[in-house]
């Protein structure tokens, strides 16, 4: 008898990671089935998506825009719901198997926690929730029994490196880091970086802000945070290496030495799918590797003085507490900053340390502080970015 497929809620289903869950969800032969959709402001595109999948809920977080559209198009069977709080109760219904939470920012955390209290098998594509508030969720998915796995290439790449021993014969995890667009721009010349020359990163094909952070590592830098806490790990078991390929997504090395790798062309299908179907694996939609072909893989250590952004990671996942929060909330400012041409691109950093640096920090906060933290944070960079 087939086993009865497996119901996926995606919250972000029109944005980069979105798109591409969808794609796993076609390809999957039936194992898949996308039961909940959301989106935020591209409506017309959800539209699409309900037609097409046919779900049995869809939400449009954008109240606003969702009032003036007319959602005649959309299947007899489809129900649609408004606004942000509408996404807890989606991902909370009984139906649901597993919450695809691809939602970007610090706005993916009210979601992706109601996921995790409601138990449920969380893919997590949403890095800033565990930057955000990484001790609180993973208590709470101890406590209510949730499953989180990484969607984030590198994390997978640990995830499935970590089968190969036990988590007390791990040494240190190395995430690889592509060096983004910009890595070989003097520094010299980076207050000069227009917003088209940052977003143009030579492997992946990712949404503004994630591209932006590559360029200034802050992507790296927010993972760094992230593995401690996903992973259980201290920071000095947190490496980062330069590998511009993108072809090594990361690696965990065992106190014997053995270094143990995942590798994969960059394409965001392919951890999105292990997310989804992990332990099973089957044929997907990801590109593969031709080993009929020469492959240079390149690996170097980064240039601290270079990208202060790790610096900023590392002194975030030591301190804990509340430092991810302002950490993330500060560059989600400073990035809407640069690509609204109101800062210079090698302004974004400064303006992150210097509001990390100037707030009332707590070693142990509660969900609501760090919310609070998070509106505070943006504010503050603000006096930055419109100085």
């Amino acid at each position: 008898m087939p086993k009865a497929a497996v119901n996926v809620v995606v919250l972000g289903s029109t944005g980069s990671i979105g798109q591409s869950g969808m794609s796993v969800i076609e390809s999957s032969q039936g194992r898949l089935r996308a039961i909940g959709l959301s989106a935020h402001s591209n409506l017309d595109l959800l539209a699409r998506q309900a037609r097409e999948f046919e779900p049995r809920w869809i939400v449009a977080t954008d109240a606003a825009a969702a009032s003036e559209r007319n959602w005649s198009d959309l299947p007899a069977a489809c129900q649609r719901s408004e606004g942000p709080e509408a996404l807890a109760e989606l991902v909370s219904r009984p139906e649901v198997d597993v919450v695809l939470a691809a939602i970007v920012g610090s706005a993916g955390l009210s979601s992706t926690w109601a996921a995790v209290a409601a138990g449920k098998r969380i893919a997590l594509a949403n890095k800033e929730t565990l930057v955000m508030a990484g001790p609180l969720v993973m208590e709470l998915a101890r406590q209510s029994g949730a499953t989180i796995i990484p969607v984030d290439s590198e994390h997978s790449a640990v995830f499935q490196a970590l089968q190969s021993g036990r988590r007390d014969q791990v040494r240190r995890v190395v995430l690889t880091a592509s060096g983004g667009p910009l890595r070989d721009r003097p520094l010299s010349e980076l207050q000069h970086v227009t917003v088209e020359e940052a977003l143009a990163h030579p492997t992946w094909n990712m949404g503004r802000k994630i591209t932006i952070d590559s360029a200034t590592m802050m992507n790296k830098a927010l993972e760094i945070v992230e593995a401690r806490w996903l992973f259980d790990l201290q920071p000095e078991q947190i490496a980062v290496v330069i590998h511009p390929q993108s072809i090594v997504h990361s690696m965990v090395e065992f106190v014997d030495g053995s270094v143990i790798a995942q590798l994969s062309p960059p394409d965001m299908k392919l951890p999105i799918q292990i997310a989804l179907e992990w332990p099973e694996r089957h044929p997907g939609p990801a590109r593969q590797l031709d080993f009929s072909e020469p492959l240079c893989l390149e690996f170097e250590p980064p240039d601290m003085g270079r990208f202060d952004a790790l610096q900023l990671g590392l002194e975030a996942a030591r301190a804990g507490g509340t430092a991810g929060a302002v950490l993330n909330a500060a560059n989600e400012g400073a990035v809407a900053g640069f690509l609204g041409g109101r800062i210079g691109f090698d302004e974004i950093v400064p303006a992150c340390r210097a509001v990390l640096e100037h707030h009332h920090f707590s070693p142990r906060p509660t969900l609501a502080e760090l919310i609070e933290l998070d509106r505070w944070a943006r504010e503050e960079v603000m006096r930055w970015v419109c100085a």
